[in-house]
């Protein structure tokens, strides 16, 4: 039986991880159509063809990081066997993660989301409730922290602490891509996990 229509010449995931590449060194609104279509190797209409549009290529894109990237610290949250053992392992691989010297040196979580033109506002939206996900799953390895009896924190003492360790993971990210080196980082998360001892919640 012939096959209807012309036959795909690029592998759709090579693309997708040079979009990431892309779109992680120039942000989602530093990042044109025409780029895109160059740093893939193919036109725009295949981009359309392929992924519906820029905002769906990025989505995709995120997809991508969110399982590269993005898994060494929820890994971490995951399997280490107590809770501060998971803070801990998790800003340490966000800290590694975020300063791979074959990677620009930030989360695409934090820093490619776009700022300014309305028409950006599902991206905007998408991006924060990602970053939200990352408050919950810290929230929620707190949680079972407290049930096994290793933290003791009211639910509002749970979602203070959560939020303090997701600001840093954040703010991690801000002080690598301005600069600072895997040991700066671990001094910050030094501190982080001091802090663990110094809650009073």
């Amino acid at each position: 039986m012939a096959t209807r229509g012309r036959p795909r010449t690029f592998d759709p995931d090579v693309a997708l991880r040079q979009a990431l590449a892309l779109f992680w060194e120039r942000g989602y609104e530093g990042t044109s159509l025409s780029d895109l279509a160059q740093a893939m190797g193919i036109a725009s209409a295949s981009i359309y063809a392929c992924f519906g549009s820029k905002e769906n290529l990025f989505r995709e894109v995120m997809a991508v990081y969110g399982a590269t990237s993005g898994e060494p610290p929820r890994r971490a949250l995951r399997e280490q066997p107590t809770a501060r053992g998971a803070i801990h392992a998790m800003l340490c691989a966000t800290a590694d993660e975020i300063t791979r010297p074959d990677a620009p040196h930030y989360c695409m979580l934090i820093l490619a989301a776009p700022t300014g033109a309305v028409e950006n506002h599902a991206i905007r939206e998408f991006l924060a409730d990602l970053r939200h996900g990352q408050y919950t799953a810290i929230r929620d390895r707190l949680a079972r922290g407290v049930t096994d009896g290793e933290l003791t924190a009211s639910p509002s003492g749970l979602d203070a602490l959560a939020r303090f360790y997701t600001t840093v993971v954040q703010g991690l990210s801000l002080q690598a891509r301005d600069g600072a080196t895997r040991a700066e980082l671990e001094s910050v998360i030094t501190c982080a996990v001091a802090a663990w001892d110094l809650h009073n919640l």
